[in-house]
């Protein structure tokens, strides 16, 4: 099964340079379905480049808090910089307190195919 999403350009740099290697997502209904082996399509928002991953490991928490106790920033793309000041409230400019909490949220480990 092949998923699709989108991403910023920022995002879709880090992960195709090997820098970000776990993407962090809302565990809605359209990503309850993804499972390990899954092949991912992410498209460039800007420039519509492609790349494709395969899902080795998913993650799954209640809340972003809980996620950013367990899983390692540097792998989700914070730059080290960064990593003091990250809080799980950064994610409420793409998802409301409500969806997180209706779903839960999914940090998706992934290998890019190729590298």
């Amino acid at each position: 099964m092949t998923h699709k999403m989108n991403l910023n350009p920022e995002p879709f740099e880090m992960i195709s340079s090997g820098q970000k290697t776990i993407e962090l997502r809302l565990n809605d209904e359209k990503r309850q379905s993804i499972k390990v082996g899954d092949i991912i399509e992410f498209t460039q928002i800007e420039t519509g480049e492609k790349l494709t991953a395969e899902v080795i490991a998913i993650h799954r928490f209640d809340s972003f808090a809980e996620l950013y106790q367990k899983l390692p920033l540097l792998k989700c793309g914070y730059k080290k910089a960064d990593i003091a000041t990250a809080k799980p409230e950064d994610m409420d400019l793409y998802y409301t307190p409500e969806q997180q909490a209706k779903y839960g949220v999914l940090g998706i480990e992934i290998k890019i195919i190729g590298a």
